[in-house]
């Protein structure tokens, strides 16, 4: 069982942000994605969710099926849930509406009081919150609460747009704490993040965009030391 992305080019309208991208993921497996800002890091995760963005050629798999072509709705109810940067709650709708949104397919519907006591064992201070309007809760705990309504459809990989943005630093240990935890549940976790120490650290394969297109890759520990990525992201 896996995910992969087989020479994908991908884009808006015209123009091809990404240019030949691969990357493949397995359930358990926290797979960072890398890169500057503008070379298609929320493009590839928008192509994998079916989003806003055109597939040219290439194609998007799950366990051997071609999704490429697939609405977004289907890819959720095959087990892949986005989870967009800037959170992108409801604001004026509670904490427990919220999370029911993110149940609207057919097994998170099924099971929605299961994953309801799932999400709050993971993220205890939303048992707290669930009748306060999320747009009243704190940046660390809204952006649990979006990493929890994702989780609502039972997914099996998990994409994760910048969860630490905008984020203090204590807040961030706590989120890639429970990213961690995700991942031991067995969910395959895709994981563009900003903070590049902090995604070396908990992946265990990173790739890297550089001008639309993957420039380099390998294993997390292995890129730590590798001199470009220490130049080009660590300041060193």
């Amino acid at each position: 069982m896996s995910f992969k992305i087989e020479n994908l080019w991908a884009g808006y309208g015209d123009i091809n942000v990404l240019q030949g991208i691969g990357l493949e993921i397995h359930p358990g497996e926290i797979i960072a994605l890398l890169g500057a800002n503008g070379v298609g890091k929320t493009t590839t995760l928008n192509a994998i969710s079916g989003l806003l963005v055109t597939v040219t050629s290439g194609k998007i798999t799950l366990d051997d099926q071609d999704i490429s072509s697939l609405p977004p709705y289907s890819r959720v109810e095959l087990g892949i849930a986005h989870v967009p940067q800037g959170r992108q709650l409801f604001p004026f709708m509670s904490v427990r509406e919220n999370l029911e949104m993110g149940a609207y397919v057919p097994e998170g519907r099924s099971q929605l009081s299961k994953n309801l006591e799932k999400v709050t064992e993971i993220f205890p201070i939303l048992q707290k919150r669930m009748k306060l309007p999320s747009g009243s809760l704190s940046g660390g705990e809204q952006q649990m609460c979006a990493i929890a309504r994702g989780l609502m459809s039972n997914p099996r990989f998990l994409l994760l747009d910048e969860p630490s943005l905008g984020l203090a630093p204590i807040v961030v240990r706590q989120v890639m704490t429970v990213i961690k935890e995700i991942s031991a549940r067995g969910i395959g976790v895709l994981l563009v993040e900003q903070n590049v120490v902090q995604a070396l650290k908990l992946s265990r394969y990173t790739y890297v965009l550089e001008q639309n297109k993957i420039g380099l890759e390998g294993k997390s520990e292995d890129l730590m030391t590798d001199d470009r990525v220490r130049r080009a992201y660590l300041g060193m």
